[in-house]
């Protein structure tokens, strides 16, 4: 990772150049010839700009895309920059400033609501596709990860270097680090280790003005903020110093698969109760959805039990005969592995395969289209009723519906050891679990769209009497413009909270306090970003 102290002066001064001029909306040719013309920018032969009338135009747009719905939008970047030096995001940020365009961050291209790629208004994108660089130290036990490296690369190069070592994130290989980590990062290794973000210890940011500051560059209120709080509210973010954690030699997975005719209920109705106090080693999602059932020849629900265990399998199924014994573990049903094959193991559906492949194909980043996809999230302080969740199950029957799926993930452990406050990450102590809701189509057009959408919204309707409503709690990382929007305009404090206090709690006011330090214009703004705070407010 480069030196920082050399770019601070120079981008300031850069940066007070640029500021005498007004902004004035140009031609894509004229940021173009500014971005070229920006003093020190270093490997300015590459071919790291793309423009509409480029060839290479939409494979570089579509590329990362991960869901259909925003493929073939109309409101495309003037510009697509994929920076290969911290120079081009320098040059990005002051000639975007001077020229009236937004910009937009993608690492990974998984943003729910196709923020990091779609705007209403002029913009240019700052794919980090090209910055994917992991360096693990193993001997002190940290890792520098610059955010457009994927899940899976981060792993395996974690795998490379020591096979006991580990860091706890998300579970989808192709999500890209930048945005993962700035949202909070949850995964398999929570319970035992908190978010991706909980264990983060330095990270890179290119401020408003063109600065790449550290640490203790940007002071601990900017590197709280970025922690959870996402990281396009602040700056550009280039790379995170993360902390690996140590994991044993051997864990074992499990996917067990149990229908309502195999009282799936009652054992839903369990595990509400026992996982979040289960052995902080052992993390159990359920994952619930509409199956036709060759056993009992008709449609039914079917949930899946997935599952790691920090250890061998003879000390996890006695553990999970005590604590959940309606789901009947046996032995036969796991599978002893590494870390880096359970990671393989819990992404087997998106390789099409249930069996534990090599670990290169963490390195897959050929992309993969789940289709269209519309989620939503929820957090949960009680059980559902079985009542409630039998109202569940009528939604996951619809026949107009060509895929849904509800997923519980568990909460206790670590997560009940960290404060509220101790990241812009609120959702701590108290919930037993979080719910994802997700419905995916294939079928192309406006009516199938609408059709899945008002489906998804009828079923987070339905949930509102079993969720906290003092705010109802969202994961920013599933991102969701239901519940409010900026409308890319100037938007107060008390007007965005309508959203920011669902994604962050009691953090939100906070934030937003970060942000008009660091970024008093509003500058780094999309329909969710962070709000500036009027003089008022302060």
């Amino acid at each position: 990772m480069k030196h920082l102290s050399s770019y601070f002066t120079f981008a300031t001064a850069i940066a007070l150049l640029f500021s005498f001029e007004p902004p004035s909306l140009d031609t894509p040719e004229k940021f173009i010839q500014c971005f070229y013309n920006y003093p020190n920018i270093t490997n300015s032969n590459s071919n790291v700009l793309y423009t509409q009338t480029n060839s290479s135009y939409s494979s570089v747009l579509n590329v990362t895309i991960q869901n259909l719905r925003f493929l073939h939008i109309s409101s495309k970047p003037q510009v697509i920059v994929t920076p290969v030096d911290v120079s081009h995001i320098q040059a990005t940020i002051m000639c975007s400033q001077r020229h009236g365009l937004q910009i937009r961050i993608r690492s990974g291209g998984h943003d729910y609501e196709g923020l990091s790629y779609v705007a209403e208004v002029p913009f240019v994108i700052i794919d980090l596709i090209n910055l994917r660089e992991v360096t693990v130290d193993e001997e002190n036990q940290t890792a520098w990860v610059q955010t457009g490296a994927q899940l899976g690369e981060l792993y395996y190069r974690i795998y490379e270097k020591s096979k006991t070592l580990a860091f706890p994130a998300g579970v989808c290989y192709s999500v890209g680090t930048g945005g993962h980590i700035s949202g909070g990062g949850y995964g398999f290794l929570m319970r035992k280790y908190g978010l991706a973000a909980d264990n983060i210890v330095d990270a890179q940011i290119i401020d408003v003005n063109g600065n790449l500051l550290d640490r203790q560059a940007m002071g601990e209120d900017l590197f709280w903020a970025i922690r959870g709080g996402g990281g396009a509210s602040f700056g550009v973010i280039v790379a995170w110093k993360i902390k690996l954690v140590p994991v044993p030699s051997t864990v074992t997975v499990f996917n067990v698969a149990r229908t309502l005719e195999e009282n799936a209920t009652e054992i839903i109705q369990k595990w509400q109760v026992v996982a979040s106090k289960l052995d902080e080693r052992i993390y159990i999602r359920m994952d619930m959805e509409k199956v036709h059932s060759r056993e009992y020849g008709k449609r039914t629900i079917q949930v899946n039990f997935v599952s790691m265990f920090l250890g061998g399998v003879e000390e996890l199924v006695p553990l999970m005969q005590k604590s959940l014994p309606e789901l009947g573990l046996d032995r036969k049903d796991c599978t002893e592995t590494s870390w880096i094959g359970s990671a393989v193991f819990l992404n087997s559906p998106w390789f099409g395969s249930t069996s534990l492949e090599a670990p290169e194909v963490l390195l897959n980043r050929t992309q993969i289209y789940s289709g269209y996809f519309k989620a939503k999230s929820d957090y949960v302080r009680q059980p559902i009723s079985i009542d409630g969740l039998r109202g569940l199950w009528r939604f996951l029957y619809d026949d107009e519906i060509e895929y849904g799926q509800l997923q519980f993930a568990p909460y206790g452990g670590r997560m009940y050891e960290i404060s509220e406050s101790e990241l812009p990450f609120a959702h701590r102590s108290g919930y037993i679990f979080h719910i994802h809701y997700v419905t995916i189509w294939q079928t192309i057009g406006d009516e199938a769209a609408q059709r899945h959408v008002n489906w998804i919204r009828e079923l987070y309707k339905y949930m509102e009497p079993y969720v906290p409503n003092s705010p109802r709690a969202a994961y920013v990382n599933y991102r969701d413009l239901d519940i409010g929007v900026n409308n890319n305009g100037y938007t107060s404090y008390d007007q965005a909270s309508i959203w920011g206090l669902k994604y962050f709690g009691n953090n939100f006011r906070r934030l937003a306090t970060v942000k008009t330090r660091v970024d008093p214009y509003n500058f780094f703004k999309n329909e969710q970003s962070i709000p500036t705070l009027l003089e008022e407010e302060i």
